[in-house]
Protein backbone atom coordinates (compact mmCIF):
# COMPACT_ATOMS: atom_id res chain seq x y z
CA UNK A 1 0.00 0.00 0.00
CA UNK A 2 1.28 3.45 -0.92
CA UNK A 3 0.30 6.31 1.37
CA UNK A 4 0.44 9.89 0.14
CA UNK A 5 0.48 13.13 2.11
CA UNK A 6 -0.38 16.43 0.46
CA UNK A 7 0.61 19.16 2.88
CA UNK A 8 3.36 18.18 5.34
CA UNK A 9 2.72 20.96 7.85
CA UNK A 10 1.83 20.74 11.52
CA UNK A 11 -1.16 18.39 11.42
CA UNK A 12 -0.47 16.40 8.25
CA UNK A 13 3.16 15.97 9.20
CA UNK A 14 2.17 14.95 12.73
CA UNK A 15 -0.08 12.17 11.45
CA UNK A 16 2.53 10.73 9.11
CA UNK A 17 5.32 10.99 11.67
CA UNK A 18 3.15 9.39 14.34
CA UNK A 19 2.18 6.53 12.02
CA UNK A 20 5.82 5.92 11.08
CA UNK A 21 6.94 6.10 14.71
CA UNK A 22 4.35 3.48 15.62
CA UNK A 23 5.38 1.24 12.72
CA UNK A 24 1.95 1.44 11.10
CA UNK A 25 3.38 2.96 7.92
CA UNK A 26 6.90 2.25 6.71
CA UNK A 27 8.91 5.22 5.39
CA UNK A 28 9.24 3.41 2.05
CA UNK A 29 5.43 3.38 1.75
CA UNK A 30 5.11 7.14 2.26
CA UNK A 31 5.05 9.79 -0.48
CA UNK A 32 4.83 13.50 0.34
CA UNK A 33 4.38 16.82 -1.40
CA UNK A 34 4.23 20.32 0.01
CA UNK A 35 4.57 23.65 -1.79
CA UNK A 36 7.03 24.60 0.97
CA UNK A 37 9.97 22.39 0.07
CA UNK A 38 11.61 22.74 3.49
CA UNK A 39 8.68 20.83 5.01
CA UNK A 40 9.29 17.77 2.85
CA UNK A 41 13.05 18.03 3.21
CA UNK A 42 12.70 17.93 6.99
CA UNK A 43 10.48 14.86 6.67
CA UNK A 44 13.01 12.99 4.55
CA UNK A 45 15.89 13.95 6.83
CA UNK A 46 14.00 12.56 9.80
CA UNK A 47 12.67 9.50 7.98
CA UNK A 48 14.98 8.32 5.19
CA UNK A 49 12.96 6.28 2.73
CA UNK A 50 10.08 8.73 2.44
CA UNK A 51 9.72 9.86 -1.18
CA UNK A 52 9.29 13.53 -2.10
CA UNK A 53 6.93 13.92 -5.06
CA UNK A 54 7.15 16.74 -7.64
CA UNK A 55 3.48 17.76 -7.34
CA UNK A 56 -0.04 16.93 -6.20
CA UNK A 57 -1.09 15.12 -9.36
CA UNK A 58 2.02 12.94 -9.46
CA UNK A 59 1.44 11.97 -5.83
CA UNK A 60 -2.20 11.04 -6.38
CA UNK A 61 -1.34 8.93 -9.42
CA UNK A 62 1.25 7.02 -7.37
CA UNK A 63 -0.67 6.40 -4.15
CA UNK A 64 -3.62 4.28 -3.02
CA UNK A 65 -4.59 6.45 -0.05
CA UNK A 66 -4.02 10.19 0.15
CA UNK A 67 -4.20 12.32 3.29
CA UNK A 68 -5.17 15.89 2.44
CA UNK A 69 -3.22 17.90 4.99
CA UNK A 70 -3.53 21.30 3.33
CA UNK A 71 -5.00 24.31 5.11
CA UNK A 72 -8.76 24.78 4.58
CA UNK A 73 -8.23 27.91 2.47
CA UNK A 74 -6.24 25.89 -0.10
CA UNK A 75 -8.44 22.79 -0.14
CA UNK A 76 -10.67 23.73 -3.08
CA UNK A 77 -7.72 24.42 -5.37
CA UNK A 78 -6.03 21.14 -4.47
CA UNK A 79 -9.22 19.12 -4.96
CA UNK A 80 -9.85 20.61 -8.39
CA UNK A 81 -6.24 19.94 -9.37
CA UNK A 82 -6.29 16.27 -8.41
CA UNK A 83 -9.91 15.51 -9.40
CA UNK A 84 -9.04 13.86 -12.75
CA UNK A 85 -6.82 11.30 -11.01
CA UNK A 86 -8.76 10.23 -7.91
CA UNK A 87 -10.81 7.40 -9.43
CA UNK A 88 -10.64 4.44 -7.03
CA UNK A 89 -8.43 6.29 -4.53
CA UNK A 90 -9.12 6.65 -0.80
CA UNK A 91 -8.98 10.31 0.26
CA UNK A 92 -8.83 11.47 3.89
CA UNK A 93 -9.46 15.14 4.66
CA UNK A 94 -8.45 16.82 7.92
CA UNK A 95 -9.63 20.31 6.89
CA UNK A 96 -11.80 22.12 9.43
CA UNK A 97 -14.96 23.58 7.95
CA UNK A 98 -15.02 21.23 4.96
CA UNK A 99 -18.07 18.96 5.09
CA UNK A 100 -18.40 15.73 3.14
CA UNK A 101 -20.83 17.42 0.77
CA UNK A 102 -18.39 20.25 0.10
CA UNK A 103 -15.46 17.87 -0.48
CA UNK A 104 -17.44 15.85 -2.99
CA UNK A 105 -18.78 18.96 -4.72
CA UNK A 106 -15.27 20.36 -5.16
CA UNK A 107 -14.11 17.12 -6.78
CA UNK A 108 -17.04 17.23 -9.20
CA UNK A 109 -19.64 14.72 -10.27
CA UNK A 110 -18.65 11.08 -10.77
CA UNK A 111 -15.15 11.65 -9.41
CA UNK A 112 -14.98 8.01 -8.33
CA UNK A 113 -12.96 8.54 -5.15
CA UNK A 114 -13.75 7.20 -1.68
CA UNK A 115 -13.82 9.98 0.91
CA UNK A 116 -13.41 10.17 4.67
CA UNK A 117 -13.53 13.34 6.72
CA UNK A 118 -11.62 13.25 10.01
CA UNK A 119 -10.77 15.71 12.77
CA UNK A 120 -7.52 14.78 14.54
CA UNK A 121 -5.43 16.72 17.02
CA UNK A 122 -1.70 17.27 17.39
CA UNK A 123 -1.05 14.97 20.41
CA UNK A 124 -1.12 12.21 17.78
CA UNK A 125 2.61 12.88 17.43
CA UNK A 126 3.22 11.39 20.90
CA UNK A 127 0.64 8.63 20.53
CA UNK A 128 -2.03 10.41 22.59
CA UNK A 129 -4.21 11.95 19.91
CA UNK A 130 -7.96 11.87 19.52
CA UNK A 131 -9.57 11.65 16.09
CA UNK A 132 -13.21 11.81 15.06
CA UNK A 133 -13.97 9.83 11.91
CA UNK A 134 -17.08 10.99 10.07
CA UNK A 135 -19.80 8.33 9.98
CA UNK A 136 -21.01 9.61 6.61
CA UNK A 137 -18.00 8.19 4.77
CA UNK A 138 -17.83 6.63 1.31
CA UNK A 139 -14.86 4.43 2.18
CA UNK A 140 -15.32 0.69 1.86
CA UNK A 141 -15.49 -1.29 5.11
CA UNK A 142 -11.92 -2.43 4.51
CA UNK A 143 -10.59 1.09 3.98
CA UNK A 144 -12.55 2.43 6.95
CA UNK A 145 -11.11 -0.31 9.17
CA UNK A 146 -7.62 0.62 7.94
CA UNK A 147 -8.24 4.32 8.65
CA UNK A 148 -9.60 3.50 12.12
CA UNK A 149 -6.48 1.44 12.83
CA UNK A 150 -4.27 4.30 11.61
CA UNK A 151 -5.77 6.86 13.96
CA UNK A 152 -6.12 4.38 16.84
CA UNK A 153 -2.38 3.78 16.70
CA UNK A 154 -1.96 7.54 17.19
CA UNK A 155 -4.16 7.60 20.30
CA UNK A 156 -7.87 6.85 20.09
CA UNK A 157 -10.69 7.49 17.65
CA UNK A 158 -14.46 7.39 17.39
CA UNK A 159 -16.94 7.26 14.53
CA UNK A 160 -18.95 10.46 14.93
CA UNK A 161 -21.96 11.83 13.01
CA UNK A 162 -20.96 14.80 10.91
CA UNK A 163 -23.54 17.00 12.68
CA UNK A 164 -21.32 16.80 15.80
CA UNK A 165 -18.10 17.90 14.12
CA UNK A 166 -18.43 21.50 15.35
CA UNK A 167 -18.38 20.11 18.90
CA UNK A 168 -15.49 17.76 18.06
CA UNK A 169 -13.38 20.66 16.83
CA UNK A 170 -14.09 22.59 20.02
CA UNK A 171 -13.43 19.75 22.48
CA UNK A 172 -10.59 18.01 20.66
CA UNK A 173 -9.21 19.67 17.55
CA UNK A 174 -8.60 23.07 19.12
CA UNK A 175 -8.32 22.00 22.74
CA UNK A 176 -4.56 21.32 22.94
CA UNK A 177 -4.14 25.10 22.74
CA UNK A 178 -6.41 25.50 25.79
CA UNK A 179 -4.34 22.95 27.71
CA UNK A 180 -1.05 24.59 26.77
CA UNK A 181 -2.45 27.88 28.04
CA UNK A 182 -3.47 26.17 31.30
CA UNK A 183 -0.03 24.59 31.73
CA UNK A 184 1.67 27.91 31.12
CA UNK A 185 -0.58 29.67 33.63
CA UNK A 186 0.06 26.98 36.25
CA UNK A 187 3.80 27.19 35.66
CA UNK A 188 3.77 30.98 35.94
CA UNK A 189 1.83 30.69 39.18
CA UNK A 190 4.47 28.33 40.55
CA UNK A 191 7.27 30.66 39.42
CA UNK A 192 5.49 33.45 41.28
CA UNK A 193 5.74 31.27 44.37
CA UNK A 194 9.49 30.83 43.87
CA UNK A 195 9.81 27.64 41.80
CA UNK A 196 12.31 27.60 38.88
CA UNK A 197 10.56 27.92 35.52
CA UNK A 198 11.72 24.60 34.03
CA UNK A 199 10.71 22.69 37.16
CA UNK A 200 7.37 24.49 37.32
CA UNK A 201 6.56 23.71 33.70
CA UNK A 202 7.45 20.04 34.18
CA UNK A 203 5.34 19.80 37.33
CA UNK A 204 2.35 21.49 35.68
CA UNK A 205 2.53 19.30 32.56
CA UNK A 206 2.82 16.12 34.63
CA UNK A 207 -0.17 17.18 36.73
CA UNK A 208 -2.29 17.61 33.58
CA UNK A 209 -1.09 14.28 32.15
CA UNK A 210 -1.75 12.39 35.37
CA UNK A 211 -5.17 13.97 35.89
CA UNK A 212 -6.25 13.09 32.35
CA UNK A 213 -5.06 9.53 32.86
CA UNK A 214 -7.10 9.29 36.07
CA UNK A 215 -10.26 10.27 34.16
CA UNK A 216 -9.60 7.77 31.37
CA UNK A 217 -8.51 4.83 33.51
CA UNK A 218 -10.93 5.13 36.44
CA UNK A 219 -14.01 6.03 34.41
CA UNK A 220 -15.05 8.35 37.22
CA UNK A 221 -16.78 11.66 36.53
CA UNK A 222 -14.22 14.50 36.66
CA UNK A 223 -16.25 16.22 39.37
CA UNK A 224 -15.99 13.10 41.55
CA UNK A 225 -12.23 13.02 41.12
CA UNK A 226 -12.06 16.74 41.87
CA UNK A 227 -14.11 16.33 45.05
CA UNK A 228 -11.86 13.48 46.18
CA UNK A 229 -8.92 15.92 46.19
CA UNK A 230 -10.76 18.67 48.07
CA UNK A 231 -10.25 18.16 51.79
CA UNK A 232 -12.54 20.28 53.99
CA UNK A 233 -10.94 23.62 54.70
CA UNK A 234 -7.86 22.67 52.67
CA UNK A 235 -5.73 24.24 49.98
CA UNK A 236 -7.44 22.58 47.02
CA UNK A 237 -10.97 23.67 47.84
CA UNK A 238 -9.66 27.21 48.28
CA UNK A 239 -8.14 27.04 44.79
CA UNK A 240 -11.28 25.52 43.25
CA UNK A 241 -13.42 28.19 44.90
CA UNK A 242 -11.17 30.87 43.40
CA UNK A 243 -11.48 29.27 39.94
CA UNK A 244 -15.27 29.30 40.19
CA UNK A 245 -15.36 32.90 41.41
CA UNK A 246 -13.16 34.09 38.55
CA UNK A 247 -15.20 32.33 35.89
CA UNK A 248 -12.78 29.55 34.94
CA UNK A 249 -15.45 27.07 33.82
CA UNK A 250 -17.48 29.64 31.91
CA UNK A 251 -14.31 30.89 30.19
CA UNK A 252 -13.49 27.39 28.95
CA UNK A 253 -17.05 26.83 27.73
CA UNK A 254 -17.03 30.23 26.00
CA UNK A 255 -13.75 29.35 24.27
CA UNK A 256 -15.24 26.08 23.01
CA UNK A 257 -18.33 27.88 21.76
CA UNK A 258 -16.10 30.34 19.91
CA UNK A 259 -14.22 27.47 18.23
CA UNK A 260 -17.45 25.73 17.22
CA UNK A 261 -18.98 28.98 15.95
CA UNK A 262 -15.88 29.71 13.88
CA UNK A 263 -16.11 26.27 12.27
CA UNK A 264 -19.79 26.87 11.41
CA UNK A 265 -18.83 30.22 9.92
CA UNK A 266 -16.10 28.63 7.80
CA UNK A 267 -18.51 25.96 6.55
CA UNK A 268 -21.20 28.52 5.76
CA UNK A 269 -18.81 30.68 3.74
CA UNK A 270 -17.71 27.74 1.60
CA UNK A 271 -21.24 26.43 1.22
Amino acid sequence: MKFGLIGAGNMGGTILKGAINKGFIKPEEAFVYDVVSTQTEKMVCQYPGVTIMPGNQALVKECDCILLGVKPVFMEGVLKEIAPYVQGKALISIAAGWSMAMLNAALGEDHGAMMLRVMPNTPALVGEGYTALCEETTLTKEWLAWAKELFDCLGSSDLVPERLFDAVIAVSGSSPAYIYTLIDAMALGAVQQGMPRAMAQRAAAQAVLGSAKMVLETGEHPCKLRDDVCSPGGTTIAAVDSLKNTGFESSIMAAMAAAADKNREMTAKKG
